[in-house]
Formats: C-alpha cells, sequence, structure tokens
C-alpha cells in the first residue's frame, strides 16, 4: 500500500483564470509591472555570476591568486545562495514578502560594494558570499507573490512572462562585464552591479506591494518551521518535480560554469565573445517562456512539460552526436543551446507550480525549499562537475546529454508514482 498523498495532491491541470486579490496596504501593480520588478529582483542572480566570468583572468592577476581560487569565488557564491534561499521563503512566510526582499536589497547592495573593494582573494570570497546570501530572495519570494495573487494559468502566464523578462540578463551580463573588464577593470563590474541593486531597491520601496496579509502568517519558531520542513521533504512527488527543473537547469550551468575554461581553450574566444555561448542560450530562454505564455491555459501541464522534453531531449542527442565525431567549432557547438533553453523554459513553469501547488498553505517554504535544490545542484556542477568536464566539448555535451535523461526519468516517474496514489485513493 503506498502512503496517502497530501489533500492537494492533483496536478493544477485547470485552465480557469481568477482574478489577482486586492494585497493589502498597498495598490497592485498591473501584471506587466509587476513582471518587470520580479524580473528585475531575479537579475540580481545571474548578473551576479555571468557577468564576472570574463574578468576571471583580471582577477586572479590582480589579486595575486590561483585560477582555482578564482573559480571559488563562484563557487562560494553558489553555496551561500543555497543555503539561504532555503530560509528565504520561510521568513516570508512568517514577516512578509515586501520585508525580507527589502532587506534582501539592502544586504546584496553591501556585499556588492565589498566585492568591488576587496584587496585579496579571501576578501572577496567572504563578500561574494554576503552577496549569495541575498542574491536569491527576489527568486524565491517572487514565486510565492505570483501564487499569492493569481492562479493556474494566470500564474503560468505571469511566471513565463517574468522569465521572458529575466532571460536579458544571462545574455547581456557576460557582454557588458567582457566590455567593462576589457575598458576599465573587473572592480568595475561590481560597482556597476552595486547601482544596479541600489536602483532597484528604491523602486521596490516605494513600488512593491506586500501581498502576504499578517493574518496569514506563520510564526517563524523551530517547531513550526520543522514541521514545515518535514512536510515537504517527506513528499516524493514534491522531490520528483523539484528535480525535474533542477536537473534541467544543471544541463544549462554546466556550461555556464565551464566558460572561463571552455570558451577560450576549446573555441579560443576573448573576454568579449562571450556572447557567442549566451546569446543562444538566452534566446532560447526568451522564446521558450514566450511559447509557454501562449500556451498557459490551452492544455495540461502535463502536455506542456512532453512537449519541452521533446526539445531538451532532441538538442541533448545532437549535441553529443556532433561532438562525437567532429571537433568544437562555431556557431554548431553553440547552436544547440537554442533548442536546450528552448525546451526548459517551456517545462520550467508547469513543473515549478505543481510543485508549489502540493502546499499551498506553505507556498514561500515550498519556493526556498525549490529554489535550495536547484541552487545546490548548481554549486555542485560549478564546484566539481564544470571543471572536471570544462576541457572537453564532448565530455560536456555528455553530461548535458546526462542532465536531460535524468529530467525525464523523474518526470516520468512522478506521473506513475501520482497515478498509482490516485488508484490507491479510489
Amino acid at each position: 500500500m503506498l502512503p496517502t498523498p497530501p489533500a492537494d495532491l492533483p496536478d493544477q491541470d485547470i485552465d480557469h483564470d481568477v482574478p489577482p486579490p486586492e494585497p493589502p496596504h498597498r495598490k497592485p501593480l498591473t501584471a506587466a509591472a509587476l513582471a518587470v520588478m520580479l524580473a528585475g529582483l531575479s537579475m540580481l542572480g545571474p548578473f551576479s555570476i555571468d557577468a564576472y566570468l570574463p574578468a576571471f583572468p583580471n582577477i586572479q592577476a590582480t589579486l595575486h591568486a590561483t585560477p582555482l581560487e578564482v573559480q571559488q569565488s563562484l563557487t562560494f557564491y553558489m553555496l551561500a545562495f543555497a543555503g539561504m534561499v532555503l530560509w528565504h521563503g520561510a521568513l516570508s512566510d512568517a514577516f512578509g514578502r515586501r520585508n525580507v526582499i527589502l532587506i534582501s536589497l539592502a544586504m546584496f547592495a553591501i556585499g556588492t560594494l565589498g566585492c568591488a573593494a576587496a584587496h585579496t582573494v579571501h576578501y572577496l570570497w567572504v563578500f561574494r558570499i554576503m552577496q549569495g546570501i541575498s542574491a536569491g530572495a527576489g527568486v524565491v519570494v517572487g514565486r510565492a507573490i505570483i501564487r499569492d495573487l493569481y492562479e493556474d494559468a494566470a500564474a503560468a502566464r505571469l511566471l513565463s512572462l517574468v522569465t521572458m523578462i529575466f532571460a536579458i540578463a544571462p545574455a547581456i551580463a557576460p557582454v557588458l562585464g567582457g566590455w567593462i573588464v576589457t575598458l576599465f577593470d573587473w572592480r568595475a563590474i561590481f560597482l556597476s552591479l552595486l547601482a544596479y541593486s541600489i536602483l532597484l531597491l528604491i523602486y521596490c520601496y516605494r513600488r512593491l506591494p506586500e501581498t502576504l496579509p499578517p493574518e496569514k502568517r506563520h510564526p517563524f519558531n523551530p517547531r513550526f518551521l520543522i514541521r514545515n520542513y518535514s512536510e515537504i521533504l517527506r513528499s516524493p512527488l514534491f522531490h520528483l518535480k523539484t528535480g525535474v527543473v533542477a536537473l534541467n537547469f544543471s544541463g544549462l550551468f554546466i556550461y555556464i560554469a565551464a566558460a572561463p575554461v571552455f570558451l577560450p581553450e576549446q573555441l579560443h574566444l576573448g573576454a568579449s565573445e562571450f556572447a557567442w555561448l549566451f546569446i543562444p542560450s538566452v534566446a532560447g530562454i526568451f522564446l521558450g517562456a514566450l511559447a509557454a505564455n501562449r500556451i498557459a491555459g490551452k492544455m495540461p501541464f502535463a502536455r506542456q512539460i512532453g512537449i519541452g522534453f521533446c526539445f531538451l531531449l532532441a538538442a541533448s542527442s545532437v549535441n553529443l552526436l556532433y561532438h562525437s565525431f567532429l571537433p568544437p567549432a562555431l556557431p554548431w557547438t553553440v547552436l544547440p543551446m537554442l533548442f536546450y533553453t528552448f525546451g526548459m523554459s517551456i517545462v520550467a513553469p508547469g513543473a515549478t507550480l505543481l510543485a508549489l501547488d502540493l502546499f499551498p498553505h506553505i507556498r514561500g517554504t515550498v519556493a526556498s525549499v525549490q529554489s535550495f535544490a536547484v541552487t545546490l545542484l548548481g554549486a555542485i556542477v560549478a564546484g566539481v562537475i564544470a571543471p572536471f568536464l570544462s576541457h572537453s566539448a564532448l565530455w560536456l555535451a555528455a553530461g548535458q546529454m546526462a542532465f536531460s535523461s535524468a529530467a525525464l526519468a523523474l518526470w516520468l516517474t512522478s506521473r506513475y508514482y501520482r497515478s498509482m496514489l490516485t488508484r490507491n485513493i479510489g
């Protein structure tokens, strides 16, 4: 006999829209304005990662550090990001969405200023950790805000709209970083990021609504938190659905983390030419999110996710096949990323919302655990897997294929597991 599923088990394959409720104390933004704000918050993560990748050699020379020490500044950031996103949602469930975002933005600005002023690689590690602790609040709390205000197809459309706008960041971040480090130095990258975070803080302070009224908040105490996290972590369906998003993202992130070695060594690209990898990847994210936005509410999430996996596996297979017989070359080495990220962006909204809806009473905490899983796997990819595979285009393609295949296996298992639970209940 299989365990009894949560009461809110069914996948939310419902096509009706529910208009957003009026948030307390503040006039709500339009859906488009809210999407821009939440996308701006989500951009802190990719800007913090992608913008300084072209500056690794410059940082190494200025701080008299080894390549591994500079690489570890990314790993420490990712580990801090992963550790703290586990708490952003729980904090927002207890103290409100708006408060957590504003405090995190202020902390991020301080950490960014510290990075710009660092005179040793060890100080850079410390302030990168501070950035990582605070950068994830926008991603986590933003998902909870969307679910506070919208249901089902409307939530999927807004989430895909946020993704479309957010996709600008990974496209322009390495390009801007390459230009800045060429014209100035690596410290100017962090100063630019500091200006962005301050402007975002001012904008959110003036316009961000509070979507979780005090009467719906939960106490922030150990017993309550342990109960909530235990409820989530005991759910096999949660792990399966969250693993789908995490593994698909890792198939992309393995290339991002390997870029400082892979692009110069395998494709002979300089610091100002990182766009060769990032523009196809981000174009796929944008176009996939656009497609997800258009089909939201017109088909069940399960069918949408199945279409996305067709693109993921086709792109991974072509990538692996090409590099099994031919050497790395432009544009063929990077072209599969367009189709991979297209499929990834079609899968992500449905899989994310299905996991959130398993526990609607603690969506902030659920979003935290989701983001923790994605980021922790990303940290492992950046610190262990990408350095090991970055010297070979074939091995990188094989790694991407392994991640997308594992994601498909989890999705199919979740469908089978859910059908067994439903049959059990019936």
